[in-house]
């Protein structure tokens, strides 16, 4: 709103200052200060309510180190997360774009989905919550939104480069850049190789050219498949207190960087990487919900004043899943949120070796101590607070990585 405000009275009025407001970077200082100012002070008086209403966790008895105490924390904290991100959003963004309208789609939804299931846990006294089929469904309407929107909706586009130009100047020689016309693609970008994009109409075009127009049949199914994966892994990796926010935060900052650069067609070219209109607006989104994630960790960290619950780490997922998709670098998920993926992982291999040594021998076998994987680590003595930290420092190593591969191919 406050972008829009100031447009107009740039038109009207000599006002200092006004001008600052054209500026992503300036938008996205100013988003992440007041989310992090919202999830701070605000947060506070949130918790204290949730702790009124007795919006308490209730705890499995696991026998892990420290669990009973947590009995009772409040929990539905995500509600801070997404008030502390769309409220900024709304003041800074331009909302108009389709991108944000996305981010704050899917923002809503996910949130909606997490906040019925915790809401079951808690009020109907029901220790499982929703149903894991009525969460796929929600998961899979979100995918089945993006992918539609990102298939058909004619502002989402990508500028291709048409060729380089040398041009001689009185003391040196300039290399050019000659772009398209934006058009539509379903184009991805594949990391660590030199022709590094992927299309995704090729899986079937194959077969005949003719049939690029039913690219959506294989396109939107993949966009259902990531959505649900990331928020999963996100709502497996919500266990420990600090866990998935930081984690979280790493990873939603890492993608602000793709965003900015992806949307501004001199950084896009000098690195090489695929030139998206419009996408840049997404930084003003991505740095709201960065700036909310550090300042839900103000309460969030051990020992743990308030818990996400599945309204937050659903709703983080689902965030990620849309912001790579949006930015071309959804193959790079499994870097990026590889904290993410070895947490599903650890799951999935050990309901799986479980099952199969029972029918096999009887008698189940586990893999891991428990699951998921940072259980494993409290079962063998370590302490939460260790295993967080560590777990934030094997995420920035992997955000590292991802952005390494800007250059690495």
């Amino acid at each position: 709103m406050l972008y829009y405000l100031f447009n107009f009275l740039e038109s009207k009025y000599a006002i200092p200052g006004r001008q600052l407001f054209q500026y992503i970077t300036f938008r996205a200082s100013m988003a992440i200060i007041f989310s992090l100012a919202i999830s701070t002070i605000f947060g506070k008086k949130i918790i204290n309510y949730l702790r009124k209403k007795q919006v308490g966790e209730t705890v499995r008895k696991l026998g892990l180190e420290g669990q009973e105490e947590k009995a009772g924390t409040p929990t539905m904290g995500g509600l801070i997360i997404i008030l502390a991100t769309l409220i900024p959003v709304l003041l800074f963004a331009k909302i108009g774009n389709i991108y944000v309208i996305l981010l704050i789609v899917a923002t809503l939804w996910m949130g909606g989905i997490g906040f019925l299931d915790d809401y079951i846990k808690i009020f109907k006294k029901n220790k499982d919550g929703l149903k894991g089929r009525f969460k796929v469904v929600g998961q899979v309407g979100l995918g089945i939104i993006v992918g539609t929107t990102m298939y058909f909706h004619p502002d989402i586009t990508i500028r291709e480069k048409q060729h380089d130009n040398t041009i001689q100047n009185q003391t040196e020689m300039v290399m050019t850049s000659t772009y398209g016309e934006a058009h539509k693609s379903t184009k991805t970008t594949i990391p660590f190789v030199k022709k590094n994009e992927f299309d995704y109409a090729s899986l079937i075009t194959w077969i005949n050219p003719s049939l690029a127009k039913y690219a959506w049949i294989i396109f939107i199914p993949i966009v259902i498949f990531i959505v649900t994966a990331v928020s999963n892994g996100a709502n497996l990796t919500d266990g420990l207190d600090g866990l998935a926010a930081g984690t979280s935060a790493i990873a939603v900052l890492t993608l602000a960087i793709f965003a900015w650069i992806s949307g501004n067609i001199i950084f896009s070219d000098y690195l090489n990487v695929m030139n998206i209109p419009q996408s840049g607006e997404m930084a003003i989104f991505i740095t709201a919900l960065a700036g909310a994630l550090i300042g839900f960790l103000w309460y969030n960290v051990y020992p743990a004043q308030v818990f996400m619950g599945d309204t937050g780490s659903l709703t983080i997922g689902g965030i990620i899943a849309v912001l790579a998709i949006a930015v071309r670098k959804e193959l790079l998920i499994p870097i990026l949120c590889g904290v993410f993926l070895i947490e599903n992982l650890s799951v999935v291999l050990q309901v799986s070796w479980f099952k199969y040594t029972k029918k096999k021998t009887g008698v189940g076998k586990r893999i891991f101590l428990m699951s998921p994987l940072h259980h494993h680590y409290q079962k063998l003595g370590f302490h939460e607070s260790k295993i967080v930290v560590r777990f934030w420092i094997i995420g920035v190593l992997l955000a590292v990585i991802t952005i390494v591969t800007l250059k690495v191919r």
